[in-house]
């Protein structure tokens, strides 16, 4: 008995939600517009734009020919990438990267400018990642500038092959891909702002409504009284509407026939 009465009890008040939704979908399409556009309008002229540029390098170094050892000398490289992510981010590689982007007439030449970028803020910059069971690792840098980002991970790129053959007597290293300038921003992604500010517009009329929905006492049914409340329905009185000149003609004639 009690689970026939729950599940009456879900179905109207599922029954209300939807009707709920109905009256007011309206409301509901206009939030959604207003802030969707507003997600718009963020991305697109609010937010600073973070560009990403990639360079790709491959740490190889040379073995023995031993047919044997071919696929541990593999395992060996791989593994030790972590380390050359550490190197990369180290201070060693960085305060020269730094110098050359300041000063390196090299960057000037190819990219139109140099880059002042300090190195606490260059190691923020950079984002180091490989795919597993693979000897070639990237170097991903975001700034606001599309050369700026392309500038520094080349040069981190070339710094590193420098140095890291003195560092650990790694004789083989190969930059695989040069970053370039990309054309389009990392950062923010229109689209997503856009969605998230349609479901966010959403989300916030449709709680707006379900709360006034809550917190509406009014009695629109005569069933709420009856099942709910327990009262008896005694009947109904209509409403009676008077028309205001009716009601003046009837009193004035009466008047008339008062004083006759």
């Amino acid at each position: 008995m009690t689970d026939s009465n729950n599940e009456s009890t879900n179905t109207i008040d599922l029954h209300r939600l939807l009707a709920l939704l109905r009256i007011n979908y309206k409301l509901l399409i206009l939030w959604t517009v207003i802030v969707g556009v507003l997600g718009f309008a963020t991305a697109k002229f609010i937010v600073i734009p973070k560009y990403t540029a990639t360079t790709e390098i491959l740490v190889n170094q040379k073995h023995s020919n031993n047919n044997g050892q071919a696929y541990n000398n593999q395992q060996a490289d791989v593994q030790i990438i972590n380390t050359y992510k550490d190197i990369i981010t180290n201070k060693v590689i960085l305060n020269e990267a730094n110098k050359e982007l300041s000063n390196s007439n090299s960057v000037a030449s190819e990219y139109g400018r140099n880059y002042n970028v300090p190195v606490s803020q260059l190691k923020k910059d950079i984002k180091i990642s490989n795919q597993q069971n693979s000897q070639v690792f990237s170097v991903a840098v975001t700034t606001d500038n599309p050369n700026k980002s392309a500038a520094a991970a080349n040069t981190i790129a070339s710094v590193f092959k420098k140095r890291i053959k003195k560092i650990m007597s790694v004789n083989n290293v190969t930059i695989v891909s040069k970053a370039t300038a990309p054309s389009a921003p990392s950062f923010p992604n229109v689209k997503l702002f856009t969605l998230a500010g349609a479901v966010l517009g959403f989300l916030i009329s449709f709680i707006y409504l379900l709360i006034k929905e809550l917190m509406d006492t009014t009695v629109n049914s005569d069933d709420f009284m009856t099942d709910d409340l327990g009262l008896t329905n005694l009947g109904h009185i209509d409403h009676i509407h008077l028309d205001r000149n009716e009601n003046f003609g009837a009193h004035r004639s009466r008047k008339q026939r008062t004083r006759v």
